[in-house]
């Protein structure tokens, strides 16, 4: 059944009524610093031999783990529908305040945990209290031998609080009240952020590069603020770094993603390997468009006179449908957010920019938020999010600390709903131009992950090899940043942006560093994923879904090699993993030869 009419404001009473005014919340929060209070003295009482002391402990972090993530989702979507929601943004800080005393819980546990050898752990861990619990202490406790004394990280929490924490917040509310001022059909506006960076992707080339203007000129107005907080973030995470005597700055997000350095290195080896047929591509597609190089806007602009603007009803059931061909269990999934109203998509000003989706542990139920303005990215985004949805709903189900997994695998549960939905729209196609036009659109996420996000790679990793050395200047970021995009893109462009690093917000996020890597390897390992689902159908499903209960539980290599069969240290996997991405390169040559 078609699914029309559908609602594109969330509900978040369901949650806590009353919004950033809800007293439910309210009395959420104190229990919360209550149950910090009781963690507390049961890890301070806590004998680390005894494993029933042990499965206590593991028992109440776990529930109040669940509980601090439930009320900061909740926070999280009040302050993104409304930037200016002070009452929420208060309580946000209020979080991040109890937030820090519950790290310096984890990291009072893990000392217990270091206190037993790797065999007392193991002894341990066969109790059937425990047992379930295997990977995730063995983690900690490998990952707390590498740290500071309790004291020390303890202080660097309860100092992030106000300094690092402080910055990334900062950014998203000085973005968030951005007003730009832009005219169209003879109608000046003051757009947000959100809603011009919706116009770099309009299908008049006018529109599009009056608005990189526009953007550009916003983004330079607000340099020296962005770049403080670029420095000061990196400066903090460097410190710390050196406090704990770790060697790269690579070591924490490769920790958070479960992964070996040998397995970042090979995927982008075998990407760089194969870049020569994305600039093919990149040169085809400025000819088309009458130009001699593609500009940093064209990258992403449509080909064709195909109506690129879709409804959200119609992108609601087209998701639905796509889906439903080898994930039917997915597909009923996202047809009850649509219908239950956990998407927030409505075009509007006072936004955040950007997309997300975010869960709620209890209510076992998860939210959306986007910026719907009908484009082919918009589906796109819409699908992805709904993959990460779908990622949450399958664990929610185990217990609460084996949910925990880490970026590049959620990325690879999103990418894979994208390339269902982008790869059954091309297979449909009525014609030979609304083929192109739909395969060029999926190749256009080829190029994003493969250069966009490989530019972004490279200039957090140089910049940060600078940072260590001291303050990085406004131009310096920007010449890093050209620098990158210039060796990303094989200098197959003839536009750059040299403000990327101030508009980006994945460089000013906290919770996890080096946000960009995880996005290509989700994006390939799903290619992967995907090229068995579509040789198996609909039966493919169930491995799939045990695939993804086990990424809370499992790093990326073991998780490869017990549910795929594959070495990801190693080029096979990643040379298979791109022919996808190569062959649409192909058909699209030749369709436009």
């Amino acid at each position: 059944m078609k699914l029309t009419q559908l609602p594109q404001k969330w509900n978040l009473e369901n949650i806590f009524p009353g919004g950033s005014s809800s007293q439910e919340l309210k009395a959420y929060i104190q229990s919360i610093e209550e149950q910090i209070v009781e963690a507390k003295n049961k890890i301070e009482d806590c004998n680390p031999q005894n494993h029933e002391d042990l499965a206590k402990v593991v028992e109440e972090m776990s529930l109040l783990s669940s509980h601090l993530h439930e009320s900061g989702a909740f926070v999280g979507c009040l302050v993104a529908q409304d930037v200016k929601d002070k009452e929420a943004v208060a309580i946000r800080g209020k979080l991040d305040q109890i937030g820090a005393k519950y790290h310096s819980l984890w990291t009072q546990f893990d000392v217990k945990l270091t206190q037993l050898t790797e065999n007392e752990l193991k002894t341990l861990l066969q109790y059937d209290d425990l047992y379930p619990y295997t990977f995730v202490l063995s983690e900690r406790r490998k990952n707390a031998v590498e740290k500071l004394s309790f004291e020390q990280e303890s202080l660097i929490n309860d100092l992030a609080v106000d300094g690092y924490h402080a910055w990334s917040n900062l950014y998203d509310l000085v973005v968030g009240k951005m007003s730009i001022p832009f005219e169209e059909d003879g109608e000046k506006k003051e757009l947000s952020v959100g809603q011009l960076d919706n116009k770099l992707y309009s299908q008049n080339p006018e529109i599009r590069h009056r608005a990189f203007e526009a953007y550009e000129k916003a983004w330079e107005e607000q340099e020296d603020f962005c770049s403080e907080a670029l420095n000061h973030l990196a400066g903090f995470r460097l410190n710390t770094y050196q406090h704990r005597k770790w060697d790269s700055v690579l070591k924490e997000p490769l920790k958070i993603n479960r992964m070996r350095q040998e397995t970042l290195d090979m995927m982008w080896k075998v990407i760089e390997q194969h870049k020569n047929t994305f600039v093919k591509y990149l040169e085809r597609k400025a000819e088309m468009l009458g130009l001699e190089k593609l500009g940093w806007t064209d990258v992403d602009a449509p080909v064709g006179q195909a109506d690129t603007k879709v409804s959200y009803d119609e992108a609601a059931n087209f998701i639905i449908e796509q889906f439903n061909r080898y994930n039917p269990k997915m597909s009923e999934f996202s047809r009850q957010a649509f219908e239950k109203a956990w998407i927030e998509a409505e075009d509007r000003t006072g936004k955040r920019p950007g997309g997300f989706c975010t869960s709620f542990p209890n209510a076992k139920e998860t939210r959306i938020f986007m910026t719907y303005s009908g484009t082919a990215s918009n589906v796109s985004t819409l699908a992805h999010e709904l993959g990460h949805a779908y990622h949450q709903h399958v664990m929610d189900e185990l217990p609460y600390l084996n949910q925990n997994y880490a970026m590049n695998v959620a990325e690879t549960a999103s990418t894979y709903a994208e390339m269902l939905v982008s790869d059954a729209a091309v297979e449909s196609a009525k014609t030979e131009e609304e083929r192109i036009v739909l395969l060029e659109d999926k190749i256009q996420r080829s190029v994003a992950f493969f250069m966009n996000i490989h530019a972004r790679y490279l200039f957090e990793t140089r910049f940060y090899s600078e940072r260590e050395k001291g303050l990085v200047s406004v131009p310096r970021l920007k010449e890093l940043m050209e620098e990158a995009q210039r060796e990303a893109y094989s200098d197959a462009l003839g536009e750059y942006h040299p403000y990327f690093w101030a508009s980006k917000l994945h460089f000013y996020i906290t919770d996890v560093p080096f946000y960009n890597f995880p996005y290509t390897f989700g994006y390939m390992f799903s290619a992967g994923i995907y090229a068995i689902a579509r040789e198996q159908g609909a039966a493919f499903e169930d491995k799939y879904i045990a695939l993804l209960q086990d990424t809370g539980t499992m790093s990326v290599e073991d998780l490869a090699e017990k549910h795929l069969g594959e070495d990801l240290t190693k080029p096979n996997f990643w040379n298979n993993a791109i022919q996808l991405a190569v062959k649409d390169v192909e058909e699209f040559l030749k369709l436009t030869k």
